[in-house]
């Protein structure tokens, strides 16, 4: 028997066993096959949150996501919230708690999520093929028709309904690939421009190398938004939450402005100090304020020398502005391989809000990270893929 006589009729197909595909296939109705080129389904759940998972924010709206359309994301994200996610992780048992920002991770292991998706498919009688590779799609009478590449050969398969769900291309190390443009336009979808988004900046020579690992409390600003959270400094550039959310929102070229002092008055605890400790370095009094390695550091770039008592009202003023108002130039970003999320992406405006399906081909839809749709660091991705992915799957099942 050829690879190629054997055929299988489903209702849906789902690409893509990741986090946005398993929600969808462990929802939908009917004859449902999901496929994968991974070993083993869910990779990015398992390794994300240090191995917890951040799977939702109890802050979820849609002002909390990037887009092309900001308002596309609100139906999805009203029909199936935080709370929905929630209320299906304490089902099964699965203990979590809140982090900061009101970000949910699990007690003991993100392997419960996927064990949960994994188990909720299973009931649903879910085909799972892993290891395993579609192409030759094409649009047929009653829906679409692809090849189906397993380890133990070829199916040529016919689908009512097809689920884009393979992410975008940040994380190429993990089997991330830009095959969801390539249906896309394979079938006319328009995609719009992509980029790495939630990534560490990069600056040319090695500009932070001497205090690699110093992280201090700072408010960073790319394009007019600003995130307060940690900043760390790398061998590379800048990292840390406030860096990776500010990253979302920055273009080639353009400056950061990075305050390192959000929660202090310097100007008025370096001013008091000055009555009490005039005789002290004014590097020593402001390693009281910030960390010893950066205040070193920052003597190399702007001067720091003499006594509390040498400096007057206006040049500490000045001081504080600088150091409050720190304008960066980076020379980029560390790209898709370190991003956690792809910008851009299939165009909103060509697919429906409420059952993410193509506006002008029947049964094609598309999901999750593929979308135009990135949330900000903290469980908003997750959030998406449960409720983009519950929306297709809510959608197909009529």
């Amino acid at each position: 028997m050829t690879g190629h006589s054997r055929k299988m009729q489903i209702d849906t197909a789902i690409i893509g066993a990741g986090a946005a595909g398993m929600m969808c296939a462990a929802h939908s109705k009917g004859r449902v096959l999901i496929v994968d080129h991974a070993r083993t389904p869910g990779e990015k759940i398992r390794i994300s949150g240090g191995g917890r998972c951040n799977f939702t924010n109890m802050h979820c709206t849609a002002s909390a996501f990037l887009s092309g359309n900001p308002h596309f994301a609100k139906s999805a994200l009203a029909r199936y919230t935080q709370w929905d996610f929630i209320e299906l992780v304490d089902q099964h048992n699965i203990a979590w708690h809140e982090k900061t920002l009101g970000q949910l991770f699990c007690d003991t292991s993100a392997k419960e999520i996927v064990a949960m998706l994994r188990g909720l498919m299973q009931k649903a009688g879910v085909d799972l093929r892993l290891q395993s590779n579609a192409s030759n799609f094409a649009k047929t009478e009653n829906g679409y028709s692809f090849d189906l590449q397993t380890p133990d050969g070829t199916t040529k398969v016919a689908t009512r309904n097809l689920v884009i769900a393979t992410g975008g291309k940040s994380i190429p190390k993990m089997g991330a690939t830009g095959f969801a443009y390539d249906i896309a336009a394979q079938f006319g979808v328009p995609v719009t421009p992509t980029r790495a988004g939630l990534v560490p900046f990069t600056f040319a020579e090695g500009r932070f190398a001497t205090i690699s690992g110093v992280a201090t409390p700072a408010k960073v600003t790319a394009n007019g938004t600003t995130f307060e959270e940690a900043l760390l400094f790398t061998h590379r550039g800048l990292s840390g939450p406030a860096v990776l959310q500010a990253s979302s929102y920055w273009h080639e070229g353009q400056p950061i402005t990075v305050n390192l002092a959000p929660t202090t008055d310097i100007f008025t605890a370096l001013r008091t100090q000055r009555q009490t400790a005039g005789r002290r370095n004014l590097t020593t009094e402001l390693a009281h304020l910030l960390p010893a390695r950066l205040v070193e550091h920052l003597a190399g770039q702007i001067d720091l020398s003499g006594n509390l008592a040498d400096w007057s009202d206006s040049r500490l003023q000045y001081l504080c502005t600088t150091l409050q108002a720190w304008e960066l130039h980076p020379s980029g970003t560390e790209g898709y391989r370190t991003a956690e999320v792809t910008l851009g992406g299939i165009d909103t405006d060509a697919l429906s809000s409420r059952s993410m399906e193509s506006k002008t081909t029947q049964g094609l839809y598309f999901i999750g990270e593929a979308v135009d749709v990135t949330g900000w660091l903290g469980g908003y991705n997750f959030q998406w893929a449960w409720s983009s992915g519950m929306a297709a799957a809510r959608a197909i099942a009529g």
